[in-house]
């Protein structure tokens, strides 16, 4: 029993059975339940539990890797780099632009740009020649007035520089000559000698590729010049209506100004006008639509200003 302070001043028991409770005790009592007695009984509805939201199970996303298709597993794009057929292999990519794109994203693998034969050979001051004494196939006569004796170049490039001197010609620009085609490996050793001879080694590293580093070399390279009554020299050919033609209409022929001086920091040869490189007709459209100033940035690759030693 719990203890009480007053337990011996008790109230004697009640009659009734049971223990008397003391009158203030049983005054609030009573008073608790006539309380609850006067609260409204709840609803049924009130008390009912709110029955619980089935929740949906979010689908399980399935991500599948879609695999690029490679234009190399293309039976026709085998067959024409079988052949050697540069156009028919572009035109199995899906034109120049695809083809630039399938190289870049790295989708190509049977294409190579270090391989000579091919008008997407990329040659620079930190990509040589493979092998350095490189040379072309067939070799045909530049349909052009020369001014050197290094007058060939390949057959599709021949054929290609005609067609575009011609065309200025038509323009009403004047005549296109053609001061060097392709050089062996020999004649770039003996160009290249002259010109640090003449000029040093600093400067002739602007102006003339070191042998082996030569796109002379590939037989898709040639310089042109301006001609009248007779043809001008290569520094002459910067500021004519010949190579302001040439700039703006090469391309449609398969040819790029492959040193722009925008490009100098990443080619590291001071701006050729007259030099143009063969890359082949979708190829330059592609160059030339996508606003590209160098081979180097056309496909990607890294910038080779200067040589590794």
């Amino acid at each position: 029993m719990p203890f009480s302070p007053h337990a011996q001043h008790a109230a004697p028991r009640s009659p009734i059975r049971g223990p008397a409770l003391p009158i203030g005790v049983a005054v609030t009592a009573l008073g608790m339940l006539l309380s609850i007695a006067s609260v409204p009984a709840a609803s049924p509805e009130a008390a009912a539990m709110p029955e619980p939201v089935a929740v949906m199970q979010v689908p399980t996303v399935q991500v599948g890797a879609t695999t690029a298709a490679d234009p190399c597993s293309d039976p026709a794009v085998q067959q024409a780099v079988q052949a050697g057929d540069d156009a028919a292999t572009v035109a199995g990519f899906g034109g120049g632009a695809a083809f630039r794109e399938a190289v870049v994203a790295g989708n190509a693998p049977c294409i190579s740009l270090r391989d000579p034969a091919r008008v997407w050979v990329v040659v620079n001051k930190s990509l040589p020649l493979k092998p350095a004494d490189y040379e072309p196939g067939a070799l045909d006569s530049v349909p052009l007035q020369m001014t050197t004796p290094s007058g060939r170049v390949r057959t599709d490039v021949a054929v290609a520089v005609g067609q575009m001197a011609d065309a200025a010609d038509a323009a009403g620009v004047g005549r296109i000559g053609a001061n060097n085609g392709y050089r062996s490996y020999g004649l770039q050793v003996t160009t290249y000698d002259s010109h640090v001879q003449s000029q040093g080694q600093g400067q002739a590293d602007a102006g003339s590729a070191r042998p082996g580093h030569s796109e002379h070399q590939t037989g898709l390279a040639l310089d042109v010049v301006a001609c009248g009554s007779g043809c001008g020299g290569l520094d002459g050919f910067g500021g004519t209506a010949q190579s302001d033609w040439v700039a703006a209409h090469a391309w449609e022929y398969g040819f790029i100004v492959r040193y722009e001086q925008v490009g100098t920091p990443v080619t590291g040869y001071a701006p050729e006008p007259w030099h143009l490189r063969y890359v082949g007709v979708d190829l330059a459209a592609a160059y030339h639509d996508g606003g590209f100033h160098t081979l180097e940035e056309f496909f990607g690759l890294p910038a080779a200003p200067d040589y590794a030693h």
